[in-house]
């Protein structure tokens, strides 16, 4: 079994930076032409993503253990294989199990990398 995304996916100069992320998680992004990006992301430790909102839509599929996607109250827990599509201007928020891996696509720019101004 693998417990990480593999070396070429997480290249340092794609790292996401640390004050753009939840505690215990490395992230590390890919950008499109259109301004879209994806991110892939392993959680270190079990963590809590505070309720938010974006303004473009966010895909995400968790690839191993456990997210818990929460919205209007409802919590929605994912396994691997799970995915879900939540649309600009939803707030949502999260728990991630320690171990769990996901990758997202955002419609628009989530975070920065390490670095980046």
């Amino acid at each position: 079994m693998t417990t990480d995304f593999p070396r070429f996916m997480r290249n340092k100069k794609n790292a996401v930076d640390p004050s753009m992320q939840s505690k215990g998680n490395i992230g590390y992004l890919f950008d499109g032409k259109d301004g879209s990006q994806m991110a892939v992301w392993t959680c270190h430790e079990a963590n809590v993503s505070k309720e938010h909102v974006h303004e473009y839509d966010e895909y995400f599929t968790v690839v191993h253990g456990e997210y818990i996607l929460i919205i209007n109250g409802k919590r929605i827990i994912m396994k691997p294989g799970d995915e879900y599509h939540i649309k600009k201007g939803i707030p949502h928020s999260g728990e991630a199990v320690k171990g769990t891996r996901t990758i997202y696509a955002f419609g628009g720019i989530r975070a920065k990398r390490a670095g980046e101004h």
